[in-house]
């Protein structure tokens, strides 16, 4: 199973790099991360997300509309509506505070032997302040609830 993992966690985080460059970003975040998620083909993580409505491109949708929203509240609009580019960049490769809590948190406290893909969704879902969390609330996620359907599909004890 740590080989599994290892592959899902090394796919994920190639992807969200791949994410956080075209987002702009100068590192790979939380919400980097999550939309690697959606887009993998590991089916539980996937089925999870799904069964909320994120898919990968409604993911995508919540966090430009929290992005959208956090601008409005400094005062930043922008006419027409549509939100400029993101400014071409390197891939990133360093790993920004919130995947970093994320990975602790999720993949952290686990055993090597055991961790699982849903363990770094948990990880993502327990981040309490940040990116993540507002565009979940955005797109109606109970984020609790999806915890917790997160950690009833692992293994008893894990």
């Amino acid at each position: 199973m740590a080989r599994i993992f290892d592959t899902f966690l090394g796919s994920v985080m190639e992807r969200g790099a791949d994410e956080a460059r075209r987002a702009g970003s100068a590192t790979i975040e939380a919400e980097h991360l999550l939309l690697a998620i959606a887009a993998e083909q590991e089916d539980g993580t996937r089925e999870l997300l799904d069964s909320v409505g994120l898919d990968h491109a409604a993911l995508r949708d919540a966090l430009e509309e929290e992005f959208r929203q956090g601008l409005a509240a400094a005062g930043v609009s922008f006419a027409g509506g549509d939100l400029p580019g993101p400014v071409g960049g390197r891939r990133p490769s360093k790993v920004g505070e919130s995947a970093k809590r994320a990975l602790e948190r999720g993949v952290g406290p686990v055993g090597r032997g055991a961790r699982r893909p849903a363990h770094l969704l948990l990880g993502i879902l327990s981040l309490k302040a940040g990116t993540v969390p507002r565009a979940l609330a955005l797109a109606g996620v109970d984020r609790a609830d999806l915890a917790r359907r997160t950690q009833e599909s692992l293994p008893d004890g894990e």
